[in-house]
């Protein structure tokens, strides 16, 4: 009965070795997956934050182009405009002005 049951404590221990080096083994394999998708969500977070910068500079142009819009529809409504249209596009001029051309 001595022989038998050192056989059995040997066994167990060797069962419980398998069995702690399977729990090592699964450990392993999760920490190595948790790490490549860590890594995989770090460069999805890095391209998603230059995305987000690209957007936030081509807000700043159009709010710009916006802005430079507002202005020019603003000067189109005077009669500073109205008077140089009046002089480039159809050649009109004031009344007490001469005009010199060029031969």
């Amino acid at each position: 009965m001595g022989k038998s049951r050192k056989k059995a404590v040997k066994k167990k221990k060797k069962n419980s070795y398998s069995a702690m080096l399977c729990i090592a083994g699964i450990a392993l394999a999760l920490m190595i997956t948790l790490m490549f998708q860590s890594h995989q969500l770090e460069n999805k977070l890095a391209s998603y934050e230059a995305r987000a910068a690209e957007l936030t500079e081509s807000i700043e142009e159009e709010e710009a182009r916006t802005e430079e819009i507002s202005e020019l529809k603003e000067y189109m409504t005077t009669e500073e405009y109205a008077e140089e249209v009046a002089r480039e596009k159809l050649g009109l001029v004031k009344e007490n002005e001469i005009v010199f051309e060029e031969e």
